[in-house]
């Protein structure tokens, strides 16, 4: 009997503390919100992404996201100011009789244009430098002119005559031409071994006869005979 009497007399403890608590935290107001809301065009409720969301004389705020949302702590009371650069600015005021820590809206901007005055862009500063520019600077030749200059014949033979050796395509076509016309004398079969050719036998005599082969003895540097 008495455990039940002290668990009963606990649970009413707990009981009276957490209403004690919550009517603490009703009375410790700091009016603080969480203001969220979407971001919508008048004319035809298309979401407005990147818009500057911020409250007024107070450096608070956020810009909304791809969808138009947004979301940010602010106060009861506080003036919001929504700017974008297609939209004209617009301003929302929080109710200050909110007794609810959320608050959301859905807010519609409306589409502003703005009208610049004409700009020339002018090549030169004043007349005097363009008269003095446009009688003295010499322009560059264009494409045309460059390949007819790059073509013409004289230049093209002192380019020639410059050439000490043959350049990379007639290179490859005499290797080519090599290469093929031993094909050709194969006539398609296993190139030739000169081991078996009596002709370079007799070559390799007549070197042999000649010395050829034989190791060349550099002469010795002749000593001069010191006074």
């Amino acid at each position: 009997m008495k455990k039940i009497i002290f668990v009963l007399c606990l649970f009413i403890s707990i009981f009276i503390d957490i209403n004690a608590q919550g009517n603490a935290y009703k009375t410790r107001d700091t009016g603080l919100i969480q203001f969220s809301g979407l971001l919508v065009s008048a004319d035809s409720i298309y979401p407005i992404p990147f818009a500057n969301i911020f409250i007024l004389r107070k450096p608070f705020g956020t810009y909304s996201n791809l969808d138009g949302y947004f979301s940010f702590v602010a106060k009861k009371g506080d003036t919001i100011v929504f700017t974008h650069v297609e939209f004209q600015k617009s301003y929302f005021v929080i109710p200050d009789t909110l007794h609810d820590f959320k608050y959301n809206i859905v807010k519609l901007m409306v589409q502003d244009t703005f009208f610049f005055p004409g700009v020339v862009v002018m090549p030169m500063p004043n007349r005097a430098t363009f008269d003095y520019m446009f009688t003295t600077k010499q322009l560059p030749n264009d494409d045309l002119q460059r390949a007819k200059m790059n073509l013409e014949r004289e230049r093209l033979r002192e380019e020639a005559m410059n050439m000490n050796s043959q350049d990379a395509s007639l290179a490859y076509k005499n290797l080519t031409n090599m290469y093929a016309q031993k094909n050709y004398y194969a006539g398609g079969q296993l190139p030739p071994m000169n081991i078996m050719n009596p002709f370079a036998w007799l070559q390799f005599f007549e070197a042999w006869k000649r010395g050829d082969y034989k190791k060349k003895v550099k002469p010795a540097n002749k000593v001069k005979p010191t006074n």
